[in-house]
């Protein structure tokens, strides 16, 4: 199973960008995805959420700015990200439970892709 990231990029404050997560591999189905990101010199923090069925929740940070959707039939999760802010730079990764056949569902990442925002 993998999850490749993609999209990530320089961009203006104010700005948009949309970032992509794939998931490939033998897979039985995909539960929920995540986003979460990691900007220098600082721990990796959620950014959003979105389960099968579309529901979906974001960090306070990111709240109306960010937007979480995925296509199932494409096995692949979107950020688009609206507004950006100097302090939304940040690797960004993304996270998705997986059942690959197994029982149970096993928690996945991506190598992340790189957004830096410059002001």
């Amino acid at each position: 199973v993998q999850l490749q990231a993609s999209g990530g990029g320089l961009v203006q404050a104010g700005g948009s960008l949309r970032v992509s997560c794939a998931v490939s591999g033998n897979i039985f189905s995909i539960g929920v995805m995540a986003w979460y990101r990691q900007a220098p010199g600082k721990q990796r923090e959620f950014v959003a959420t979105i389960t099968f069925g579309g529901s979906t929740s974001y960090a306070a940070a990111v709240k109306g700015r960010f937007t979480v959707s995925r296509d199932n039939a494409q096995k692949t999760a979107y950020l688009q990200m609206n507004t950006l802010k100097p302090e939304d730079t940040a690797v960004y990764y993304c996270n998705a439970a997986i059942k690959d056949g197994g029982r149970s569902y096993v928690s996945y990442w991506g190598q992340g892709t790189l957004v830096t925002v410059s002001s």
